[in-house]
């Protein structure tokens, strides 16, 4: 099991394995470098100072999208990429990739006009290789004001009817990781990078290490050392006292998302519509809330970026985006419940506003051989990996005389997608929805688990049915036995030291099922101190936990 129960065990063998490559950043591209190295026979170890996905990888549009707006700025290649991308995800991990209608209202004076949005989605169809039944549909005004009537009418002009996919980006991070592990990778949460260590030549041969919960400092020996750390990226690299070979340098900007009711902004699909000053903003909906964003403003490196905060002109920003587009229902500050900011790592670029800037990823590979990767969307982390897995091949082939293999992480299932198809996930979900009846929950508890944990859902499943045999009472709380079934799993198999990474990262519940974590909060808490072995207390849960839990509710002044 890949259980905080053995994490004695896991950094043993850190201290004691001399590895092929050593990635830090268990963000999803970490992730994705530690699967493709492990699959391609490399002994790999990953370290994350957070948890797993804590930084950008859980703070995204949550979408696994061909990037509609990079056609318009001309980037025909990373289209057609993560297009392609888009459609492996989907196979290997259908049930958190999965695809939803995306409407595109055209307005008068707007991003897209009709023709060219018509020729736009046409070509954004071909490159991405977009299914017959997926591909797009234009639609007059009124056809446009019929499937939303939410749409604000005086300036609409008609609209575009295309596919996206929805994801959980922490999740999808967590799959990624557990899939390396069964390809023999050892990853570790909580464990930060504080020193190089060099050979007589000046190159990096091991990194000392810290375990953010224990205090202990130890040794990580490698072969290759990979930096990607995402936001983090500059900061390990000024750990490296080489030559960076590089004058190049992040340029952080800051992506916010508000989450309201669905009943305060009940949309039949997901919208990607204009703002006032010429951007584009999702209005997304999803179980019982709708979110709503993104920002896409500069970052002060002076600022915190381990705690990004959603600002006051952050909300007012998105609050009177979405009701200039949708003036019926008038969202305030009072309809918010939750929101989220993520900072995205790019490489600056002189003269250019952040939403001007290219997503592409680029590889730094300094004297002392330190890779480092960043820049990139979460559609294309395969693609980034297997780059980086052969750069980490060329200093392995050239210096040690070992054999590169081909990258075929196309071809892996990650874990807990093992589904012949979409059509089988649905499948799935009425196969639990059945031995859920039986002990007082409902199919729509079972499209939950199936979403969140694919076929792993049927452990979980296993373990409610399990505690409910315990608990004769008739009064149960049937949720409250679904959390602790959950726990039970994400401490099992999924490494959670702290309420944070269960209520945020593994769950979801808090940017989307907030209204669940009170009924449960205590009890849970109890639960995962007794797992931990008392080595925390509840009360340390609780306290670690309010400050994550102030981040989503309350924004900067």
């Amino acid at each position: 099991m890949f259980s905080a129960l053995h994490r004695k065990d896991f950094i043993e063998k850190l201290k004691t394995v001399h590895y092929d490559t050593l990635v830090i950043g268990g963000g999803i591209t970490g992730a994705g470098i530690a699967l493709d190295c492990a699959s391609r026979g490399l002994k790999v170890a990953l370290i994350e100072k957070q948890d797993f996905g804590a930084g950008t990888s859980s703070r995204s549009t949550k979408l696994i999208h061909g990037g509609l707006r990079y056609l318009k700025q001309l980037e025909v290649g990373l289209v057609m990429e993560v297009g392609r991308e888009r459609e492996i995800l989907h196979r290997n991990c259908p049930h958190l990739v999965v695809p939803e209608k995306m409407l595109l209202p055209l307005i008068k004076n707007g991003t897209y006009g009709s023709l060219a949005t018509s020729f736009g989605l046409w070509v954004y169809d071909k490159l991405a290789g977009v299914k017959q039944e997926e591909q797009r549909v234009m639609l007059s005004k009124e056809d446009t004001a019929a499937q939303e009537p939410l749409l604000r009418t005086d300036i609409l002009e008609g609209g575009g009817l295309y596919t996206e996919y929805r994801t959980d980006d922490a999740r999808l991070t967590m799959e990624v990781i557990k899939t390396a592990v069964r390809y023999g990778a050892n990853c570790m949460n909580h464990i930060s990078a504080v020193e190089f260590v060099y050979n007589e030549k000046g190159r990096i041969i091991a990194t000392k290490a810290k375990d953010e919960i224990s205090g202990e400092i130890f040794t990580i020996h490698a072969k290759t050392t990979v930096n990607a750390t995402g936001p983090w990226v500059d900061e390990v690299r000024a750990l490296d006292t080489s030559n960076p070979r590089t004058n190049k340098y992040l340029q952080l900007t800051k992506g916010v998302h508000l989450v309201v009711p669905y009943q305060r902004l009940p949309l039949r699909q997901s919208i990607y519509f204009d703002v006032p000053n010429g951007r584009m903003m999702f209005a997304i909906p999803r179980d019982n809330v709708t979110y709503i964003g993104t920002t896409d403003t500069t970052y002060d490196k002076d600022e915190n970026i381990h705690e990004p905060k959603a600002s006051a002109e952050d909300v007012s920003y998105i609050l009177s985006s979405a009701n200039v587009m949708f003036p019926s229902v008038q969202l305030t500050e009072k309809d918010i419940i939750s929101s989220w900011a993520g900072l995205r790592p790019l490489i600056h670029e002189e003269g250019k506003s952040p939403s001007e800037i290219s997503r592409k990823d680029e590889i730094f590979v300094s004297e002392a051989w330190l890779i480092s990767i960043a820049g990139g969307k979460l559609t294309g982390f395969r693609k980034m990996a297997e780059r980086v897995t052969d750069r980490v091949f060329q200093r392995l082939k050239k210096k040690y005389q070992y054999t590169e293999k081909d990258c075929f992480t196309d071809k892996i299932i990650l874990s807990g997608g093992d589904f012949k198809d979409y059509d089988d996930v649905e499948s799935h979900i009425e196969v639990l929805s059945n031995e859920l009846s039986q002990v007082g929950l409902t199919s729509k508890d079972a499209n939950y688990l199936v979403f969140n944990y694919g076929k792993n859902a049927k452990i979980v499943v296993d373990k409610i049915v399990e505690l409910r045999a315990k608990d004769y009472r008739e009064e149960v709380d049937m949720h409250l036995i679904l959390a602790k079934a959950e726990l039970w799993y994400c401490f099992h198999f999924e490494l959670v030291n702290n309420l944070s990474d269960f209520f945020i990262r593994r769950t979801g519940r808090l940017y989307f099922h907030r209204q669940s974590i009170e009924p449960i909060l205590l009890p849970i808490a109890e639960e995962l101190s007794n797992y931990l072995g008392l080595t925390i207390s509840k009360e340390q849960l609780l306290e670690e936990f309010e400050k994550e839990y102030q981040l989503v509710i309350t924004f900067e002044p």
